[in-house]
């Protein structure tokens, strides 16, 4: 089984990408589908009562968007009470993208918020979730970013994935990649389902949890 490593990201990161992913969690484990609150209509009922249960349903819809956002703003004024705390100064964008609200921070010299592997920026996504937690009562898959680490770092995992994909299709061996955080699993995961004739899977246990590419069944 061939063994590949991952480039790390060690440099300060300048530039800023607002693409936001489905993060925290690889394919098998944080893929969290939304809730289906249609139900069937009654045949029996007439049409204006069909009429008022699409405006609820759009009510429910634009309701829940609404409470995304009031997470990420939440997020957004924690980011900012860390950022006065540690004297960084850095811009705030909240938003909500891909069905999940997110927090960005954009600056100079804010690498340290980043740390080794992106380990700094998982553990304040965490403390950030909580915060949300505490406010709401409503679990959080907020995604925060610093200093566009996540849309970089996605591109070079982007590259690790198709690497290990030709390796799996030249010598028809798994390739077993280095540990790695769920948020980078995520992003080989999402690589090497896209491409036919090869697979993905993880094994092992936090924080040595990693991912195999195969040859498809």
């Amino acid at each position: 089984m061939t063994e590949t490593s991952i480039p790390r990201v060690d440099e300060p990161l300048d530039e800023e990408d607002t693409a936001a992913l489905a993060v925290n969690g690889d394919t098998e484990a944080d893929e969290t589908e939304a809730d289906d609150d249609t139900e069937a209509d009654d045949d029996t009922e007439a049409d204006d009562t069909d009429t008022a249960a699409v405006a609820s349903g759009r009510e429910k819809k634009a309701a829940g968007e609404g409470e995304l956002f009031r997470q990420s703003e939440i997020a957004a004024d924690y980011v900012e009470g860390l950022l006065d705390i540690l004297d960084y100064d850095g811009d705030i964008d909240e938003l909500v993208a891909g069905g999940r609200p997110v927090v960005e921070v954009v600056g100079a010299r804010l690498q340290n918020l980043v740390g080794q592997r992106g380990a700094t920026l998982e553990a304040l996504q965490e403390l950030t979730r909580l915060a949300i937690f505490r406010q709401t009562g409503t679990p959080s898959r907020l995604l925060l970013d610093v200093g566009g680490y996540r849309a970089t770092r996605r591109k070079e995992l982007a590259a690790v994935a198709k690497n290990a994909v030709e390796k799996v299709k030249e010598y028809g061996e798994p390739v077993r990649l280095e540990a790695m955080s769920a948020f980078e699993r995520k992003c080989v995961h999402d690589v090497v389902n896209a491409m036919s004739g090869v697979a993905s899977e993880s094994e092992g246990v936090e924080p040595n949890r990693r991912i195999v590419v195969r040859p498809a069944d």
